[in-house]
């Protein structure tokens, strides 16, 4: 069994939530970015899932993302008569990629290597994980 897991411990989560996406959503909505870890091979996992996609082991467990990410790929979308905007796939410093919104920053300005840190959006009732320039990598 793995000892040296990324991140920071958490439970299970809030409330009753079993499914691994119920579980992520009901973290994200108390501002966490929350992520599994496999006990048996120590692999971060993510999006969300039963099983460890690397070792297929059953032992995931619930841990607390830094927020702290380089951008991997970015991509600049220019809606028709809306404003441009950046999709990114960014790395966490836990070991995982995450598709997410740029934001703070023109997207057209956004670039590979980009060290970019957590935010949170709130879209009706949901709450969104987006990233924004590390004003302390500046």
């Amino acid at each position: 069994m793995a000892t040296d897991l990324p991140g920071a411990a958490l439970d299970t989560g809030p409330g009753a939530a079993t499914a691994p996406h119920a579980v992520y959503q009901s973290w994200l909505d108390r501002e966490v970015l929350a992520f599994q870890a496999c006990g048996a091979c120590g692999n971060a996992v993510f999006p969300p899932r039963s099983r460890c996609p690397h070792c297929g082991g059953p032992e995931l467990g619930w841990r607390r993302s830094s927020g702290r990410a380089v951008v991997y790929s970015a991509t600049t979308i220019e809606p028709r008569g809306g404003e441009p905007y950046c999709v990114a796939l960014v790395d966490l410093a836990e070991g995982y990629r995450m598709m997410t919104d740029i934001v703070g920053v023109p997207a057209s300005d956004v670039r590979i290597g980009d060290r970019v840190t957590l935010r949170f959006d709130q879209s009706d009732d949901t709450v969104i994980p987006v990233f924004g320039p590390d004003e302390e990598a500046r």
